[in-house]
C-alpha cells in the first residue's frame, strides 16, 4: 500500500486567529511529482480551487506556477491576515493512488489540540469540508475522541456552513465546515437550494462565486 505522507508542515503565524484545516494534498506532493500548473505549498494542486477563491475575495494576483515567487506570495498573505494551514492528517496509506478523502486508510491524525495549546491566539478553525467520512470535520471529532478530554462541539448552526464552538482550558474556539475547494463539491453545491436561486437571478453565477460568497463571510 503506498503511504501518503503529508509533505508539509503546519504553516501558523504568530499572530494566525483562523486556521484553514483539510486532510492531505494530492499523492503527487508526496512523491515530489508536481504537474505544470502545482504551487509547492499547502493547497497547491493546479485543480484545488482555494487559492483561486481566496484570490478573489482579497484581489491578489496570484501566480499558479511551481515558483519560489508562486510560495512566497502565499506566505506573505497568510502571515499578513494572521491566518494557519493546519491540516487534520498527518498520514495514510492507500491501494490506489489518488487524492480521495475515502480511499485514505490507517489514518494517522495531527495532535489539533495540542497544536491549539501552542498558538493561543486562534479562535476559529475552517474545516474545508464537512462531517462526511474522512472530511476534516469527521477527523476533528475522532481527534476529540482519542484524545480523552472532556471537549465537546456545541452546534451554532446546521445550516451549510455548519458552525460549531468549544471551550479548550476556557478559551472560546469556533469550528466553520465550509463547503469543500474541490471539483467534486460542485455537485452538491449544485444541488443547494441557495446555489439555485442566485444562479436563478443571475445565469453567470458558478460555483467558485458561490465559494467566494460563503468563505468570504468567515475569512
Amino acid at each position: 500500500m503506498f503511504h501518503h505522507t503529508h509533505p508539509y508542515r503546519p504553516f501558523i503565524p504568530e499572530n494566525a486567529t483562523k486556521l484553514i484545516v483539510g486532510t492531505l494534498p494530492p499523492p503527487r506532493f508526496t512523491k515530489g511529482e508536481l504537474k505544470e500548473g502545482d504551487v509547492d505549498f499547502c493547497y497547491g494542486s493546479r485543480d484545488g480551487l482555494l487559492w483561486t477563491v481566496l484570490d478573489k475575495i482579497f484581489g491578489l494576483d496570484l501566480k499558479f506556477e511551481t515558483t519560489e515567487e508562486a510560495v512566497q506570495q502565499r506566505i506573505d498573505f497568510l502571515k499578513e491576515r494572521g491566518i494557519g494551514i493546519c491540516d487534520m492528517v498527518e498520514s495514510s496509506r492507500r491501494e490506489k493512488i489518488d487524492a480521495s478523502d475515502l480511499g485514505m486508510q490507517k489514518v494517522e491524525l495531527r495532535d489539533m489540540i495540542g497544536i491549539l495549546r501552542e498558538h493561543p491566539k486562534v479562535e476559529r478553525l475552517l474545516f474545508t469540508g464537512g462531517n462526511s467520512k474522512n472530511g476534516p470535520e469527521y477527523f476533528f471529532r475522532r481527534h476529540l475522541r482519542e484524545i480523552e478530554e472532556d471537549i465537546r462541539l456545541k452546534v451554532i448552526s446546521n445550516e451549510v456552513p455548519r458552525v460549531h464552538q468549544f471551550v479548550l482550558d476556557g478559551r472560546l474556539i469556533n469550528t466553520v465546515s465550509l463547503t469543500a475547494p474541490s471539483g467534486s463539491a460542485n455537485r452538491a453545491i449544485g444541488s443547494m437550494e441557495l446555489y439555485k436561486y442566485l444562479k436563478q437571478k443571475d445565469a453567470n453565477f458558478n460555483t467558485i462565486d458561490f465559494r467566494v460568497m460563503q468563505y468570504r463571510e468567515w475569512l
